[in-house]
């Protein structure tokens, strides 16, 4: 801009700039910023308000090649998806692993090791070996949260990515609202790290923030999302009454290390439902815990690991969670139940990070990359948020050169419904199971949403959410069967004709699936 424009505040330029502050927003900003960019990230909270920081399983790489292979983790993670996995795609993310982990190491990130000095490794649901690296016990993502956060970078606090600015080029620049008021960056390259959409729930294991900017960021800017419906339910999650919001989960990798799932007669609950038992992947977890809610009519189920020595140290978060809700696992049983996890779908990209926007990459959870496919192999999003973030950093030096100057700089009127009415409907009708009259429902109810300009942090939230929800209805409607996460009970049996992947874009301000022959290109 010339001038700037009416109720701009302030502006800014960089080379890059990162919307986001978790693993792959932070991984990318250090290298681009190595690269001579000059780099600017974007954060709704502070340096902690991350899911990167709740992340306790670990870090899927592979290790010990006599007992693990890529072939091996490649194969596991495509069994997990349920053929919508993109295997070139898995293949190149995981591995690009080992050498993520070891730049992360350089960064001085501490992996815990065993008696014999080498670095641990646990096994979770869905993978063949124990490959999952891990740090404090369970607390793997806050050290990865310290050791990326110690680079010192310049980061705009308390702030929000209002939209993506962009020309027939592509970007152009970022509107943001701060603590200084509105203002523009002027930049060449976005990079959208926002995480998850966790929030569309009553319940998740996600932070406050996570409530689906990005997706709502990227389908406004003229890019596409493909697999919404894909919503991976973490089965333990700690269950107390009319617990709503975050809640602590129970780590995979408990029942890794032999912890038991129980219903209230004690009876096994994925006994017979999978080979792996309680170490079934996650949506076959999942499912089998909602049946036996159904079956008995209770609300939670239990974990077992009173038999497991060493309990508090090895899982020292766990511990402290379920002390502060009145439960001693040494001694107790676990109340857990599923709840809203992981988005395996989002923005589209290719495994550097690029969307069909030029100069607009996303990473991270709000990617859809093809690593996912139908449903997360566990502690895969901590390996992609590194290797993919590293990609998209590198990837920025391509725009670098380019000269531009951000236009209309005006916030869009959005349709936006109440939060808790978006949390209300999807619980009900959009959760483990679903079929097409709630789903139906949830669609009639949101698309009568009033469309306002939404200005500060919560209404532009509930405007994402919104949006997302209405996009993720929208998939899960149109895909009659079940599959992965996405479990529907009119169309329980998973059909040939549907593997291949929902895009979804916005088009005259309407979401609209793309044609069936599109869903392979960005």
């Amino acid at each position: 801009m010339s001038s700037p424009a009416r109720g701009i505040s302030w502006e800014e330029h960089a080379d890059l700039v990162v919307v986001g502050g978790g693993v792959a927003g932070l991984t990318a900003a250090r290298t681009a910023s190595l690269r001579g960019l000059t780099v600017l990230t974007v954060s709704k909270g502070g340096a902690t308000d991350t899911a990167t920081q709740y992340a306790q399983g670990g870090i899927a790489v592979v290790g010990d090649a006599v007992t693990d292979s890529v072939d091996s983790h490649v194969a596991d993670t495509c069994e997990a998806g349920v053929g919508l996995c993109d295997e070139d795609a898995v293949r190149s993310i995981v591995a690009g692993g080992r050498d993520a982990v070891a730049a992360l190491t350089d960064l001085g990130a501490v992996f815990d090791r065993g008696r014999d000095g080498a670095v641990s490794r646990t096994r979770e649901g869905g993978h063949s070996t124990r490959r999952i690296i891990h740090a404090g016990g369970d607390a793997t993502g806050a050290e990865v949260q310290r050791a990326l956060g110690a680079a010192g970078l310049p980061v705009l606090f308390d702030s929000c990515a209002v939209r993506v600015l962009t020309d027939a080029r592509g970007v152009t620049g970022v509107l943001v609202d701060s603590p200084r008021g509105l203002g523009v960056v002027h930049t060449p390259a976005v990079l959208l790290a926002t995480g998850g959409l966790g929030q569309l729930y009553a319940c998740s294991t996600n932070p406050p923030g996570a409530t689906a900017d990005g997706v709502a960021l990227a389908l406004d800017a003229g890019a596409a999302v493909a697999d919404l419906e894909f919503v991976q339910f973490h089965p333990t999650v700690l269950f107390t009454p009319g617990g709503l919001g975050r809640r602590p989960l129970i780590s995979e990798a408990v029942r890794g290390e032999g912890a038991i799932l129980v219903d209230a007669n004690g009876e096994s609950v994925t006994a017979g439902v999978h080979p792996r038992g309680d170490l079934a992947p996650r949506d076959v977890v999942s499912r089998a815990i909602a049946s036996r809610l159904r079956e008995l009519g209770h609300d939670h189920v239990y974990l077992d690991a009173r038999h497991l020595s060493g309990f508090a140290q090895r899982f020292p978060t766990v511990t402290a969670s379920c002390l502060e809700a009145g439960i001693d696992p040494r001694e107790q049983l676990i109340p857990v139940a599923p709840a809203a996890h992981y988005s395996c779908g989002g923005v589209v990209t290719d495994v550097d990070g690029r969307t069909a926007v030029p100069g607009l990459y996303a990473a991270g959870e709000v990617a859809r990359t093809g690593l996912h496919g139908a449903n997360r192999l566990a502690s895969n999003s901590l390996l992609e948020g590194l290797v993919v973030g590293e990609r998209v950093g590198a990837a920025g030096v391509e725009r670098a050169g380019l000269r531009v100057e951000a236009t209309d700089p005006e916030r869009r009127a959005r349709p936006s419904a109440p939060r808790e009415l978006v949390q209300q409907l999807m619980t009900a009708n959009a959760s483990v199971v679903r079929d097409g009259t709630g789903l139906e429902a949830v669609a009639a109810a949101l698309a009568g949403a009033t469309r306002t300009v939404p200005e500060g942090e919560t209404a532009l939230e509930d405007a994402a959410l919104t949006l997302t929800a209405s996009a993720l209805v929208l998939a899960a409607a149109a895909r009659t069967e079940s599959r992965g996460c996405h479990t529907r009970s009119d169309y329980p049996q998973t059909s040939d004709e549907w593997r291949r992947s929902t895009h979804v874009r916005l088009r005259d301000g309407e979401l609209e699936l793309l044609e069936p022959q599109l869903t392979g290109v960005l």
